[in-house]
């Protein structure tokens, strides 16, 4: 080994180092922008190493993808609102998945090109695997990006007999990879698998739900990640092995934590077909009703009250809300109430989705606080405060045997002396199921976009 090939291994090893440190910090509000430096410095270490690689014959090509490609990137990061960041997340996963599947098929041509005899099966496996899995991942991100974007609707687009056709086509997809191997040279059997793949891609994602796309964002990361780390096997390429595998790891870890705060298990998630649009269903069922309230009547619960617990939910991300509620809160602050934040894992439409959201507003990281730590302080709230929230505070996940959120873990909003739910209607949220704590006693419905009904209520604290 030359002192060159030395220094490159170690330097992909800092990179490495970097990844870890990065991944680490980002398990905190406090540290994620630390975590995003971390990852940023290993990444750049990663990419000037292999630029220096003996191997690249010219170039062009790479400095017109750089150009590009920061362009693209700069231009994302100055213009997407932060609540589109659910959707540029995905279709980012997808441009991951897709470069894994392009790097792949060239190398396959690579080889082809030498000797058929240069293709073994250690290159056919791995090239199948890094188009099999960069596939899938590529236009599953795509139907993702699409539903979140509202493009497509969010609820389940369901086929008829939609299981069984995956499940025959996935078959086909090993009988080829099996064939790919045993005689390598014929690229049909690789094209084959590409196609194959990104039907699945559609037909695997396009009948999950909006509720569950916190799991399905997190999961597609995964894969991403595992289509680079087989990518890099196809290379031989140290650090894309090692950063494919810890994006590929922590992606499904993640996928863990937002299955369990829904009580679901993944098969459930991928296969359930759950949810609706997201208060585009009906309405609610029976004769209840409800008694509007006002930013009036808002105002002297508030100003009354000691300790107030807010949960922010995707109808805050929708109404570009956050700046407001963090003003308002700070009012409440400023004359000596106690005010948190309750976080529900799998509140939004991706998995730190409102942590995103309120560090944006600059709320403090302190007032944030998880279901596990926030849920017995309900208790002793004079008014839990829901904004755009809906599945993560339903008691029917409690109660209801029959419900598709029965037994996932909520927010315990029900246990405060005072609930004041700030909601467009009384419709439904993704998961279709009525919310009954609209009608209990306790309950202040105040109808509305979220951001104009905060503007009123700061506008009325301002007078009192």
């Amino acid at each position: 080994m030359t002192t060159l090939e030395i220094v490159t291994k170690l330097l992909y090893l800092l990179s490495a180092v970097f990844f870890i440190f990065g991944l680490s910090n980002l398990s905190s509000p406090k540290t994620a922008r630390r975590g995003n430096m971390y990852a940023m410095l290993g990444m750049f270490i990663a990419v000037v190493v292999t630029l220096f690689d003996t191997h690249i014959i010219t170039y062009t090509w790479i400095i017109v993808g750089l150009i590009v490609g920061g362009a693209i990137g700069g231009i994302a990061a100055k213009t997407v609102q932060m609540t589109q960041m659910p959707q540029m997340v995905a279709i980012f996963n997808g441009f991951g998945g897709g470069a894994s599947t392009l790097v792949a098929l060239a190398e396959y041509h690579h080889l082809l090109s030498r000797t058929t005899l240069a293709i073994g099966n250690q290159d056919a496996i791995t090239i199948s695997l890094s188009i099999i899995i960069g596939t899938i991942t590529f236009f599953g991100s795509v139907i993702a990006f699409a539903k979140l974007q509202g493009i497509l609707r969010g609820a389940p687009i369901v086929m008829p007999f939609h299981q069984g056709i995956n499940a025959i086509l996935f078959i086909i997809v090993l009988i080829l990879a099996v064939l790919a191997v045993i005689n390598p040279a014929t690229p049909l059997f690789f094209y084959g698998i590409l196609i194959l793949m990104a039907v699945l891609g559609v037909t695997t994602v396009i009948p999950i739900g909006g509720a569950d796309m916190p799991v399905v964002i997190s999961l597609l990361n995964s894969y991403s990640g595992l289509a680079a780390s087989a990518t890099g096997f196809v290379l031989m390429n140290e650090v894309l092995i090692i950063s494919g595998a810890l994006v590929g790891a922590s992606g499904l870890i993640l996928s863990n934590i937002m299955c369990k705060a829904m009580n679901r298990s993944l098969a459930n998630v991928l296969f359930g077909a759950v949810g609706t649009d997201g208060g585009s269903g009906a309405g609610p069922s029976g004769d209840r009703s409800v008694t509007e309230y006002t930013a009036e009547d808002a105002v002297i619960l508030l100003e009354n009250a000691s300790k107030v617990i807010i949960v922010p939910g995707y109808g805050l991300a929708v109404a570009q809300a956050q700046h407001v509620l963090h003003e308002m809160s700070q009012m409440l602050l400023d004359r000596g109430v106690d005010v948190k934040y309750a976080i529900h894992p799998v509140a939004g439409r991706m998995p730190g989705h409102m942590n995103v959201l309120l560090a944006e507003a600059n709320v403090s990281y302190d007032l944030l606080k998880d279901l596990d730590e926030v849920n017995d302080e309900f208790q002793t709230a004079d008014v839990a405060l829901v904004v755009g929230a809906n599945d993560v505070v339903n008691p029917a996940a409690r109660t209801q045997q029959d419900s598709p959120i029965y037994g996932m873990p909520i927010l315990n909003v029900d246990e405060a002396d005072h609930v004041m739910i700030i909601k467009r209607s009384l419709n439904p949220g993704f998961a279709g199921v009525d919310n009954q704590l609209f009608y209990e006693d306790k309950t202040m419905m105040l109808f509305g976009d979220a951001k104009e009904m905060l503007n009123q209520i700061i506008s009325v604290l301002k007078e009192s």
